[in-house]
This record gives structure tokens, sequence and C-alpha cells, in this order.
């Protein structure tokens, strides 16, 4: 018999108690994680000097939090790689490098938006 799906707030507080066992999972397993989130947290507030208008510094936030969810994706990709087989395998191979091109490109995005609004705000 199958079991009742949650609904509402129950669902809502299940989910996010999902969410919080994956940060935990990431911050824990995750080297690379660890020092895009500690990243996050020393640009989030150098956003607020280097940004000159709202907007400016929403982007130049999220463009960091881009790189984490990145990261976070990228993480659960090799995960569920890593756990359908130990062997080799081109395909397996390849979906890793995907997930880490593109956290690559996250953090091509976050040094083009920083250059941009840095050289434009402080030259």
């Amino acid at each position: 018999m199958n079991k009742p799906q949650k609904t509402g707030f129950a669902r809502i507080k299940a989910a996010t108690g999902y969410s919080i066992k994956g940060l935990k999972a990431a911050w824990v397993n995750e080297a690379a994680f660890r020092q895009e989130a500690c990243a996050m947290i020393i640009m989030t507030p150098l956003a607020f000097w280097v940004g000159e208008t709202g907007l400016e510094r929403a982007l130049l936030i999220a463009v960091c939090f881009i790189v984490v969810l990145m990261e976070l994706v990228n993480s659960a990709i090799e995960a569920v790689v890593d756990r359908i087989s130990d062997e080799r395998h081109p395909l397996s191979g390849q979906a890793k490098d995907i997930g880490s091109a593109a956290v690559f490109l996250s953090l091509i995005l976050v040094a083009i938006t920083w250059s941009f609004i840095f050289i434009d705000n402080f030259s």
C-alpha cells in the first residue's frame, strides 16, 4: 500500500528538512562546496561596498549563489554516478566533466560580473 503524500505545510516542512540535510551533507563531504560557500560568505558583504545600486548588489550576490548552486548540482551528479557503479565508463566520466564545466562557467561568470561592476564603480 502506498504511503499518503504530505501536503500543505507538512510537505514544506519535510522539503525544508531534506534541503538542510543536503546542505549539511555537501558541507561535510565536499571540500569545493565549503570553499565556494566561504567565498560567498565573504563576497556577500563586499557586494554592498562594490555595488552602488540595489541592482548591482543583487547581481553581485546572485552570481555567487549560482556558483554554490552549480557545485551542489555537480556534487549530486558525482554522487549518483559513483553510486551506480565503481567501474570506469566514458559516460560516467562525461557526466562528471559536464558537471565540473557548469561550476567552471559559473566561476567565470562571477569573475566577469565582479570585474565589470568593480571597474565601472572604481575607475
